[in-house]
């Protein structure tokens, strides 16, 4: 009877030795599975991580754990032994993670791809140095490495069309998603792409109809892009341009001495004009080389559709707005309006 009760009370003992395990258990399950934030500005702390590729769930709950994302990378582990469905994986990639976040919020994030990105705009009118200055400092670029490729090697990027070598102009102006980790290449590709879709592919009907190439449209709209400084302009513009064009004139558009001289200056001076090199349309007929920088649509659209007139000359107003003549007597009475008028 002694032995039987003996029997009795340790198994009592075990069961409540038992209750108690799975109670603490139980306790320190939930508490590893609460987001690891203990403030309000532990909360708003954002960690970047990365995760490589092939990355075991333990490799990153020990990186999620050592900088106070998670609270145990044990519980970690075990969630997601559990919680990863069959055939899938963390994927690799930077990831912005906040203390404030549930580890099993965080782990549905990093199974499905959930990356870090950076949103950049770059607007009308920027050159390759702009893009590529840009990005260094928003995105944390390379900004050498970009130029090398977007100036040396933008044929070997693929599209509908053969890019030239030097992107300028063909990195279309618009806002974009970046991975955190997109490098060079991809980037470029992914501006080029945007391009090609929106220009190459979606413009080309009305490319071919007209006599000049993909590569003269774009040109021709990267100045209309500079010279144009309200929407009203950008097709009479290209009107000049044209008209110029088919009588065998030299452009004479400050715009592509600016580029020619690697920088801007408010104005112009008569030595300034005399710089060497192939862009400066004061010194050579026709179209410059390529585009001197990323036009919009509004401007490439202005390039295939110019306005038909007389006029030969334009000069700037104050307010950005231009006076057309259709003679050199007539541009000199509108540049003396335009003088009159600061």
């Amino acid at each position: 009877m002694k032995k039987k009760q003996a029997i009795i009370a340790l198994v009592a003992l075990a069961l409540a030795l038992l209750g108690a395990a799975t109670g603490m258990a139980f306790r320190w399950w939930r508490w590893a599975g609460q987001p690891a934030a203990a403030s309000a500005g532990a909360a708003k702390k954002i960690v970047r991580i990365k995760v490589a590729q092939g990355a075991t769930p333990d490799a990153v709950g020990q990186d999620l754990a050592s900088q106070g994302v998670i609270r145990s990378a044990r519980a970690w582990t075990l969630r997601a032994r559990r919680a990863i469905p069959q055939g899938a994986a963390i994927k690799p990639g930077v990831y912005d993670v906040s203390p404030s976040e549930s580890p099993a919020r965080i782990l549905d994030r990093l199974v499905r791809g959930d990356v870090a990105k950076n949103k950049i705009t770059f607007p009308e009118g920027f050159t390759l140095a702009q893009i590529a200055r840009r990005l260094s400092e928003r995105a944390g670029v390379n900004e050498a490495k970009f130029l090398e490729i977007a100036m040396q090697r933008g044929n070997t990027l693929g599209a509908s069309f053969r890019p030239p070598a030097k992107l300028e102009g063909y990195l279309f102006p618009d806002t974009y998603t970046f991975p955190a980790d997109a490098d060079e290449k991809a980037i470029a590709q992914q501006m080029l792409g945007n391009f090609d879709k929106l220009v190459a592919r979606g413009k080309a009907a009305e490319i071919n109809k007209k006599k000049l190439s993909l590569h003269q449209i774009v040109t021709l709209a990267s100045l209309i892009e500079r010279e144009a400084q309200v929407p009203q302009d950008r097709a009479r513009i290209a009107g000049v341009i044209y008209n110029r064009l088919q009588r065998g004139m030299r452009l004479q558009i400050d715009a592509t001495v600016q580029y020619a001289r690697g920088q801007h200056k408010n104005r112009l001076l008569f030595a300034d004009l005399k710089v060497e090199s192939p862009y400066n349309t004061y010194k050579n007929a026709g179209l410059p080389p390529g585009p001197i920088c990323s036009p919009g649509m509004a401007s490439l659209e202005a390039a295939l559709a110019p306005e038909k007139h007389p006029y030969l000359y334009y000069v700037a107003r104050a307010d950005g707005s231009h006076l057309f003549g259709r003679t050199m007597a007539e541009h000199q009475k509108n540049i003396a309006a335009a003088r009159r008028k600061g």
